[in-house]
């Protein structure tokens, strides 16, 4: 293979083609759940080693230079063909994995801790959770299912809700009644604000600025404190004592269940996203799917009918 044959990195070559379909660094990032800088430094990476620019600002938005477009459609047939390949070495021998396709803070935080569960109830059912949400049009054959975020607006997609999004405060039991309890809104001032740094095609999730306002908090500074980009790594910081985080019921149901988090104010802020079960409609009705969507179903009213 000679120097011009050699391919460039891998994940570049996926952050370039995410972005070519999605024209967005943001809705790129999201995809890949990573951070819009990510996606950007390893678009600027496939440049280099291409050595012209593959995008260029348009307007308000991105569009792809000739180089770009050269080389996204055949870019996107490969990694469909890749995924094929995957999932053929994963069935081989007969071997068919249900595969469910969520974003990696929500397989962490509720997913996983149920998926046993399901494989308890079908034994006869094979399952593959994919944390890497890259098929959000179940175009590929290799997903079967999805849990996406949003406003339900999933078109031509068989649209489950499993959770509605109502964002409020929580934080570890320690210190919610430490040395500096947590009585009212106002006592936040003196704790460590944890924030999410994300947003989505749809909208930015509700900020600490948000919360405060809803609670009449005025004398809080809602601009300081850590800074993460997922939101497992919160929820975490949160139970370990670090600060008070903003998050939902749909992600913190088992911590709050577990006695980890507590929940030290009754004030949310509503929205109108949520969590939803998604598969192709013409596959809604077979028995694997059905089985699936009909557990997660049961188990995401369990979580909501827990005590906090």
């Amino acid at each position: 293979m000679g120097s011009s044959d050699r391919l460039p990195p891998l994940n570049a070559m996926r952050a370039f083609e995410t972005v070519a379909r999605k024209l967005s660094f943001a809705r790129a990032a999201e995809e890949l759940h990573v951070t819009k800088a990510a996606v950007a430094q390893q678009v600027r990476l496939l440049e280099q080693e291409i050595g012209a620019p593959l995008v260029e600002r348009s307007g308000r938005g991105l569009a792809l230079t000739e180089s770009g477009a050269a080389g996204a459609a055949g870019l996107a047939e490969a990694f469909s063909t890749l995924a094929r390949a995957v999932r053929a070495m994963r069935e081989a021998k007969g071997r068919r994995f249900l595969v469910i396709n969520s974003s990696a803070s929500f397989a962490a935080t509720w997913l996983v801790g149920r998926i046993g569960r399901f494989k308890a109830l079908h034994p006869e059912i094979d399952v593959l959770l994919d944390a890497n949400p890259t098929e959000d049009s179940l175009e590929s054959s290799t997903t079967d299912a999805l849990v996406r975020w949003g406003a339900g607006d999933f078109p031509g997609l068989a649209t489950t809700l499993l959770f509605k999004e109502n964002v409020f405060p929580v934080c570890a039991p320690d210190l919610a009644n430490g040395h500096s309890p947590l009585r009212s809104p106002q006592d936040l001032s003196r704790h460590t604000l944890l924030h999410l740094e994300w947003s989505s095609a749809y909208s930015s999730w509700p900020t600490w600025s948000d919360w405060l306002k809803a609670a009449g908090a005025r004398d809080v500074e809602a601009r300081h404190g850590v800074w993460f980009n997922n939101m497992a790594m919160a929820i975490r910081a949160a139970a370990q004592g670090q600060g008070v985080a903003l998050t939902s019921f749909a992600i913190a149901a088992d911590e709050l269940a577990g006695g980890r988090l507590v929940a030290p104010f009754s004030i949310s802020v509503e929205t109108p996203f949520g969590y939803y079960f998604l598969c192709r409609p013409e596959e809604a009705g077979k028995s694997r799917i059905k089985a699936l969507r009909e557990f997660l179903v049961e188990e995401a009213a369990r979580s909501a009918a827990a005590p906090a």
